[in-house]
């Protein structure tokens, strides 16, 4: 039972960390690929921060017990730093989830043909029916979604393997990137996408409390998501320089193949981002649950609406403006979540 618990902590903590930008190839491009033979190095030095401080978010909240992200930064900054460091991670995370909507409603009008706004509608309402599950719909709904994920990353690995021979070679392209933004790049991914998890990791180490279960479960969720790092990687690599003029990397992998496997992309794009709304949005609704007392489903439904709003100024928008806004924060707070005391 601990090991199929661990697996469930694995998935979920997989289905938060990835999302549209993730399910579009441009975090991994960004990151990674266009740093050529620099790339696997650093795949394999994200991996190890994930298994790690993934762990110890875990950990350290179910040593104090932290009901939400609120608690987790208080303890890690102080009452006055981390309330107001909550705070701002309120507003980043609920611009991060208007991005997602926005993604969201984008495939429907971009890849379905239907109407921007039924896309927004539709993924909200799914996502409030999971929500009203609480932390067994979260656990649920990735454990169903990440094995699809990584099936579909893998196929298209395997298409790439070799075609045209000799198109792996990109994985041993030099690269004139300076040394300090390749070593920088894993520490500003981990960064920013543990930050971003913690609002269910918080809560979801309080739930389980059991160091082994823990430990196992950042492993699996640290390790699948380099192997999907990797995966991605790869297919890119078998396409560069061409690839990167894609805003839509993998997308153009995906068109380039054809037939059935687009339609698999535009399904995975889509639940790639619900997994990670469905999370974030259970975290935020649960800081403010527990903080102000309110009724859980009444917040959840306002969060959406807030985020259905705000998803009215499209994806492009909300992506380049709101994004950058996080960094700093995100690196203060993965040292100190790799300084504080985890064991009990």
């Amino acid at each position: 039972m601990s090991w199929i618990r661990s697996l469930q902590i694995g998935f979920t903590f997989i289905g938060t960390v990835v999302g549209a930008g993730f399910a579009t190839g441009r975090e991994v491009m960004q990151f990674f690929t266009r740093f050529g033979h620099w790339g696997v190095p650093m795949i394999a030095v994200a991996t190890a921060l994930f298994v790690w401080l993934g762990a110890r978010t875990m950990l350290i909240s179910a040593r104090i017990g932290a009901r939400s992200y609120e608690d987790l930064n208080r303890h890690l900054f102080g009452d006055r730093w981390g309330v107001r460091i909550s705070r701002l991670m309120l507003v980043v995370l609920l611009g991060a989830n208007a991005v997602m909507l926005a993604g969201a409603g984008t495939i429907f009008s971009e890849q379905l043909g239907l109407n921007y706004e039924l896309g927004l509608l539709v993924t909200a309402v799914g996502c409030f029916v999971f929500l009203r599950r609480g932390m067994s719909g979260i656990l649920a709904i990735n454990t169903a979604v990440v094995p699809l994920m990584a099936a579909f990353g893998l196929y298209i690995v395997f298409r790439m393997l070799g075609d045209p021979p000799g198109s792996l070679e990109g994985l041993a392209q030099r690269t004139d990137a300076s040394l300090l933004g390749v070593g920088l790049s894993p520490f500003l991914y981990a960064a920013y996408n543990l930050t971003m998890a913690q609002t269910v990791l918080a809560p979801l180490g309080s739930a389980i409390r059991d160091p082994r279960t823990i430990r196992r479960g950042a492993a699996v969720g640290g390790i699948g998501i380099g192997l999907m790092l990797l995966a991605g990687h790869v297919s890119m690599s078998a396409r560069m320089p061409d690839i990167a003029r894609y805003e839509i990397p993998i997308g153009g992998i995906a068109q380039e193949i054809g037939g059935w496997i687009h339609s698999a992309y535009v399904l995975i794009v889509f639940l790639e981002i619900f997994t990670t709304l469905v999370s974030d949005q259970y975290g935020i609704a649960l800081q403010l649950t527990s903080r102000f007392h309110w009724p859980q489903p009444a917040v959840s439904a306002g969060l959406l609406a807030v985020c259905f709003a705000a998803g009215q100024f499209g994806f492009g928008t909300l992506l380049s403006v709101l994004y950058p806004l996080f960094g700093v924060l995100c690196l203060g707070w993965m040292f100190q979540i790799g300084s504080a005391r985890a064991s009990p």
